[in-house]
């Protein structure tokens, strides 16, 4: 699981080991024990938010007008296209 270091707390932690989940979750500066994580894996989180953002700039993905999931999401993969063709 890639997530920031905002859910970096024991409980999460234990329950992702515990589900057999590796948290790729960089620790807090101030936490006495620094934890070990793949800095690399974590980089590839920055691209996914990167695309994220730039999916909502499309006013109908933000809005999300289609009532239909189906509708919405073929939507999201036709802008994710026009947006890896630029």
């Amino acid at each position: 699981m890639l997530a920031d270091c905002g859910y970096d707390t024991n409980a999460l932690i234990g329950r992702l080991h515990a589900a057999g989940i590796e948290p790729v979750i960089p620790c807090y500066v101030h936490r006495s024990l620094q934890r070990a994580y793949d800095r690399v894996r974590y980089r590839e989180r920055n691209r996914i938010e990167r695309l994220f953002c730039r999916l909502k700039q499309f006013r109908r993905v933000a809005t999300r007008y289609d009532k239909l999931a189906a509708r919405f999401a073929s939507f999201v993969a036709l802008t994710a296209a026009v947006l890896w063709l630029r």
